[in-house]
């Protein structure tokens, strides 16, 4: 069997940048594998997931990439085509684009050689603190049902029982915790509080 790198990432305080995450955490939380298989909140931490990179024989990643499409759209790129996806456009400035990663994992000689991409077009990146928008929510199982076919290609199946959360983030920000708990726009400063940022001098 070969190992495998299930990985989201990306950043759940901007809107539609925590959507690999978001992916993620819900097959974690609902789905089981053997050890062979490793389902990472990958965050935005960029080259320091490289030391998974050279554990996994295939990687499949989960991610809000800007493709220039209709919002909510999904897009799959596999092997050689997904660096030039990745880097198609970094989705914040303090995030080391996952091309980065790639490449670096390529010059190194430990870039896993299946690598799958999984990406979605957001609808909102501008928003400080807000959650998915309810169009690129409804990808989240869609793009896992990818993900699970993908798997099975290579000959991976899910297994009894329940699935392994301890490479997710912690439970403070997962996805109910995180929506459920936030303040509207009106009682948070998300865009700019106009008492400090005037539209107008």
């Amino acid at each position: 069997m070969p190992s495998v790198l299930v990985l989201g990432i990306g950043n759940v305080l901007w809107a539609d940048e925590g959507f690999g995450v978001r992916c993620v955490e819900r097959l974690a939380q609902t789905t089981a594998f053997g050890p062979n298989v490793k389902v990472l909140d990958g965050g935005t931490q960029g080259l320091y997931l490289l030391p998974f990179l050279e554990e996994a024989d295939a990687l499949i990643v989960f991610d809000a990439v800007d493709y220039g499409l209709p919002a909510g759209t999904l897009k799959i790129v596999e092997d050689k085509d997904v660096p030039s996806f990745m880097g198609a456009k970094k989705m914040s400035l303090h995030q080391t684009g996952f091309q980065d990663v790639i490449a670096t994992a390529q010059l190194m000689g430990y870039c896993p050689e299946r690598l799958v991409l999984i990406g979605c077009q957001p609808v909102e990146l501008e928003d400080y603190g807000g959650g998915l928008r309810d169009l690129v929510a409804a990808r989240i199982d869609p793009a896992i049902e990818i993900a699970m076919q993908k798997l099975a290609e290579m000959g991976i199946h899910p297994i009894e029982g329940e699935g392994d959360t301890s490479n997710l983030a912690d439970p403070s920000i997962m996805r109910s915790a995180y929506e459920d708990g936030r303040p509207s726009e009106e009682d948070a400063c998300r865009t700019g509080d106009h008492r400090f940022f005037p539209e107008s001098a």
